[in-house]
Formats: C-alpha cells, sequence, structure tokens
C-alpha cells in the first residue's frame, strides 16, 4: 500500500498553540497529569514518539478520563510507530468516550487500509469525510473505494483529492490505476505522466528544501538565502508556504513574512494560509498585525478550533479582553478538552471578573467568576470572586 506523509494540519496546529501560547508546562519533578501532558505534547510536536507514548500513558495512569487530551494522541504516537493493534484499541477507547469523532474515524479507517478491511476503512473514511480533519481524508476514503472494487466511488472521491492539491502525484497515481481498470486507456497514460512529472518535481524540490535548511544552519545568511529564494515562487501557494516555513524554523521571521502574505493572498480559503501568516505575525509580537488574517479567518471559518484560539490569544495581547473572552469561549466551546485554551480563557474569565467587581457591575462579575470555576473546579480565587459578587448583588438589593 501507498503511505503518505504525516496528517499535520488540525493537529500540529493544536500542539504548535500549546507549545507557544499555553502556559509553561509544570516542572518536571512534579509527577501530575498535567506535567506529563505538556512533555507529551512536546515530544508528539518533535516526532519523539516512544517519548510521547511513555508521558501520555503516565498521564492516562493518573486521570484516566483524559480521553481526547492524552488517550487520542497517544493513539497517533503508536500509530506513527506502526504499532497498529495498541494504536486502534487506544483509538476504539476514545470512540466509546466521546462517539464517532472525524479525527478517530479518519485514523481507524487508516488501519483499516492496513489491515486490508476496505470494507471499514470504506466506512470509517466516509464518517470523517463529512467534516474532513486531515487534507488527505478524500484520497483515503478514493484509495479505500478503489480496493473494495467500487470504481465509480474511488474516481469521484480521487479527482476531489487531485483537484484539491493539483500537485498530488499519489492521488493521480491512484486515479490513472481507476481510469485503467475502467478501460479509459488514454486517461490513464495522460494521469500516470502527470504523476510521473510531480514525482521528478517533488524530488527536486525535497533535495533543494535540505539544502536550503542546511545553508540556514551553516551560514553565511546571504547566501543562504539567495540559494532558499529558489524556491519562491509567486503563483505557487505551497512552494511558498514552505519557504516561509523553513524561514520561520530557522528564525528568521522577517524573511518568513513576504511568502506567507503572499501564500495568504493566492489561497484565501484556506484556513492554514491565514493562520500561518498571523501565526507568524504574532510569534514576532506585531498583534495589530496578526489581528487582520486571523480575524478574516475565523469569519470565514468560525468553527475551526485553531483559528479561534490564535484569534483569542492576539486579542488577549491586544488588550481587548471583551473579544478575546468571546473567541476563547468559542474555542473552548469546540474543543472542551484543549488545555491551553482553557486556561488562557481561565485568565481572561478572571480579568474581567475583576474588573466588573471593581466597577460594582455585580452580575457580570459573576457570570465571569462563574465560567472561571467552571474552568477551574475548585479554584479559590474564582470562588472568592463569586462570593464578593454575591455580596454585592445582596448589599444592592438592601
Amino acid at each position: 500500500m501507498t503511505l503518505r506523509g504525516k496528517p499535520r494540519l488540525e493537529l500540529a496546529v493544536a500542539l504548535a498553540l500549546l507549545v507557544w501560547l499555553a502556559p509553561a508546562a509544570a516542572p518536571q519533578t512534579q509527577d501530575t497529569a498535567e506535567a506529563h501532558l505538556g512533555k507529551g505534547y512536546d515530544a508528539l510536536k518533535q516526532d519523539r514518539y516512544d517519548e510521547a507514548v511513555t508521558e501520555f500513558r503516565a498521564a492516562l495512569r493518573r486521570d484516566p478520563t483524559l480521553a481526547m487530551r492524552a488517550r487520542f494522541p497517544l493513539a497517533v504516537a503508536l500509530f506513527e510507530l506502526k504499532q497498529s493493534g495498541e494504536a486502534r484499541r487506544e483509538f476504539e477507547a476514545v470512540r466509546r468516550e466521546v462517539g464517532d469523532h472525524p479525527n478517530v474515524s479518519y485514523y481507524l479507517g487508516r488501519l483499516d487500509l492496513l489491515d486490508q478491511n476496505f470494507a471499514g476503512a470504506v466506512r470509517n473514511l466516509s464518517k470523517a469525510i463529512a467534516k474532513p480533519p486531515f487534507p488527505d481524508t478524500v484520497y483515503y476514503l478514493g484509495l479505500a473505494c478503489f480496493k473494495q472494487g467500487d470504481l465509480a466511488a474511488a474516481g469521484k472521491w480521487l479527482r476531489q483529492a487531485a483537484e484539491a492539491n493539483p500537485r498530488d502525484s499519489l492521488a493521480r497515481y491512484q486515479l490513472a490505476m481507476v481510469y485503467r481498470q475502467q478501460g479509459r486507456e488514454e486517461e490513464a497514460k495522460k494521469a500516470f505522466a502527470e504523476s510521473a512529472e510531480l514525482r521528478r518535481r517533488d524530488t527536486d524540490e525535497s533535495e533543494l528544501r535540505t539544502e536550503c535548511a542546511q545553508k540556514l544552519d551553516a551560514g553565511p545568511r546571504t547566501e543562504a538565502h539567495a540559494l532558499c529564494q529558489r524556491l519562491y515562487d509567486a503563483g505557487d501557494a505551497e512552494r511558498l508556504t514552505a519557504l516561509g516555513t523553513i524561514y520561520g524554523q530557522h528564525g528568521d521571521l522577517e524573511d518568513a513574512l513576504e511568502p506567507l502574505r503572499r501564500a495568504a493572498e493566492l489561497a484565501p480559503e484556506r484556513p492554514q494560509m491565514q493562520y500561518n501568516l498571523a501565526f507568524t505575525y504574532y510569534q514576532m509580537g506585531r498583534f495589530e498585525e496578526a489581528r487582520a488574517p486571523i480575524a478574516k479567518a475565523v469569519a470565514r471559518w468560525p468553527d475551526l478550533f485553531q483559528l479561534n484560539f490564535l484569534y483569542g490569544a492576539v486579542l488577549a495581547k491586544l488588550g481587548d479582553d471583551a473579544a478575546a473572552y468571546q473567541a476563547l469561549s468559542r474555542a473552548h466551546e469546540l474543543n472542551l478538552e484543549d488545555a491551553g485554551a482553557a486556561d488562557l480563557l481561565y485568565r481572561i474569565a478572571v480579568g474581567l471578573a475583576g474588573k466588573s467587581l471593581a466597577a460594582r457591575q455585580y452580575p457580570d462579575a459573576l457570570r465571569y467568576f462563574g465560567e472561571a470555576a467552571k474552568l477551574r473546579p475548585g479554584d479559590a480565587e474564582a470562588r472568592k470572586g463569586m462570593a464578593a459578587a454575591e455580596a454585592g448583588l445582596a448589599g444592592g438589593a438592601r
């Protein structure tokens, strides 16, 4: 079976936000679920899967209720380690707890493909496709349909995959296989030729990316930039994103901005492009400039957790706590299990509650402190604030 790169869109963004926006992880000497979660996310972000497995299992021993926060990333790490049986058990455990979440259905479909259970793969990936968690969901559904012998459905999904990603050589190769089995030989030859050309371009570009990264590490930077700029293509959002990402990973955030800005212009319909640009501004401390692309993205895709989270973080940095509260509340609503979003929402809620209390706006203070208390049950500061707000209300009633 042809394997592809790791699905990075939702998971990587969420993990990046945990690293950049969440508070520092608990010290390593603390043997708590939260401390192990923080170390597990960090390991997963850096592809240290064995370490991630150890940390997430430790977190679950301390709090077995952490389904999406610990058991799901544990299953992902096991999947990446090719420990399919253990990964399946963990994904199934998550499904029993949270239901047919698209992320879980996606990975179970991938495991079904590896096990050659093509009917199961079609069933699971069809559940995931209603709200695709990763860009390659449609490709794998097409592949599963092809393996099951449903050529019409395979052609439909693989054409969608090829249209969605014009640089995807595997989608075109599998589509060529569909055409061949359907007796459409001329279309098959054309698709095979396109796939081969895309593979050649990918190889050349991959080598250039590697050389670019090495040059940025070795220096001098002027020579490195001259080489890296060969990746620049004003009409190719993928190449521009790759260039901006490489610059960003090597600390050249200023140089990352121009290709990421252009990529966002070329692909306004892709939330990841807007996120990349806004997140780079955020890292640079240019919060006002980060606001515009992330605000537009949230307006267009109001149901994406990571966009709402970053938007809330940007607004918090700008001191617009009321708007930050709204964005973070939406982010928390979309992903109740995310510790970083919950923590930032808590801090904003407590700040707004304190201001409301000082202004004797007791109903607002009680509402904000109540939200903080729900985020951190038993929190002393929230309980004390609620008591003060209730006392203020009682005094006003008299």
